[in-house]
């Protein structure tokens, strides 16, 4: 649908790579004409009440440390896939006990990397730091310190042209603006984040401000990953989230055709509507999910603690270890060992009951420098996380 030409913004012509090309400068948030809410009430209403029965999921968990840990994992290796990275949340989980993944390093890096900077914005938010220009670039510093994007100007906004899809500017799918208008295009982005608009709830303005953040693409790397994080940062910095559980990065994955479509939408057409729907969609499928396997998880937990508890004496040593599992769900006997402060005797001779009871599986079939996994908790956690396909 097309829309009037004030949400359109405009293209001017800039040289880059040698050619002259037309690069798109959006006109600043909100969106005018306003936002059709009343289209999109029911999908805003079903969002709203799924984040906040996710939230109170998360009040009322015995410890949301496990959750989160596992959460924040979950939502940056799914950001990542969307950008190519073949990584896999086994690979993840083995780089970060120090032990060899069988994706490329580069793909691990980048989603330990992604993990770092999500911790980080969200304590600084918690410090009292306001959600700024300044705090974007120093989660991007964080974002690209190592891997394929460390000669990326980490922490840095873009100094030269970028483009979207194809192989130069001149046939790229989307030229975002040129340099010399980045600032005034980031200064007017910024004053919306920090904008008392009570008719943009913080589910819509986040939503309107991923699309904006991707359009502007203010750094040379890491702008999709950064941008789907900035959902999380303002859900939490407003208050929608306490805990950053919302991992919405499996819609645009699921969905990543009409993920980029529908951003295109908004350049090409102004139709805003279509992509809030696509997105409040997201938040409420994504939500429900999260607090469903929240709930799946903690009985998982309380049953294999009630069959742990028939074992009779290695009962206390087992469920000790069941502990670190919840937090670590794969595992060696040496990682268990200085986790626990058991010997490797004792930890191996615990694994042997847990792998009894079907509570744990030994996932590396070798005698020497073995593997364990939590199975069923670290299948709930596996779900859709799957590489996509080169």
């Amino acid at each position: 649908m097309k829309r009037t030409s004030s949400r359109l913004g405009r293209f001017i012509i800039t040289s880059a790579g040698g050619e002259s090309v037309r690069a798109f400068l959006p006109p600043p948030l909100p969106p005018e004409p306003a936002l059709d809410i009343n289209r999109m009430f029911t999908l805003y209403d079903g969002a709203r009440g799924a984040v906040g029965r996710l939230d109170g999921a998360a009040g009322v968990l015995p410890s949301t440390e496990f959750f989160l840990y596992m959460y924040v994992r979950k939502e940056a290796l799914l950001s990542s896939q969307i950008e190519g990275t073949q990584s896999t949340l086994t690979d993840l989980l083995l780089f970060e006990i120090d032990e060899l993944p069988a994706a490329p390093i580069e793909d691990v890096t980048e989603v330990s990397n992604y993990v770092a900077a999500m911790r980080h914005g969200i304590d600084r938010l918690r410090d009292g730091f306001p959600l700024s220009l300044r705090l974007f670039r120093e989660i991007h510093g964080v974002l690209l310190q190592s891997g394929r994007g460390a000669s990326q100007q980490p922490g840095e906004f873009r100094t030269s042209q970028n483009w979207i899809g194809g192989t130069r500017p001149g046939n790229a799918l989307f030229v975002p603006p040129p340099p010399d208008h980045l600032m005034a295009c980031l200064d007017a982005f910024e004053k919306f984040m920090h904008a008392d608009d009570s008719n943009l709830p913080p589910l819509i303005r986040a939503g309107l401000a991923h699309v904006q953040f991707e359009t502007i693409h203010p750094f040379l790397d890491g702008n999709g990953r950064l941008g789907r994080l900035l959902v999380t940062l303002m859900l939490c910095d407003a208050g929608v989230l306490r805990e950053p559980l919302l991992y919405l990065s499996l819609h645009f994955k699921t969905h990543r055709a009409e993920y980029y479509d529908l951003l295109q939408q908004v350049r090409e057409d102004g139709d805003w509507e279509a992509w809030m729907e696509f997105f409040l969609l997201g938040v409420r499928e994504t939500a429900n999910q999260a607090a469903a396997t929240a709930s799946e998880i903690v009985d998982l937990f309380q049953s294999d603690r009630r069959t742990i508890e028939k074992l009779g004496r290695p009962s206390a040593s087992a469920l000790r270890v069941q502990e670190f599992l919840q937090r670590h769900p794969i595992v060696s006997v040496a990682t268990v060992c200085r986790g626990v402060g058991m010997s490797a005797p004792t930890v191996g001779a615990t694994l042997r009951h847990l792998m009894s009871l079907g509570i744990v599986g030994e996932i590396t079939g070798g005698r020497r420098n073995r593997l364990f996994s939590y199975t069923r908790y670290f299948a709930a956690l596996d779900r859709g996380t799957a590489p996509l396909p080169r």
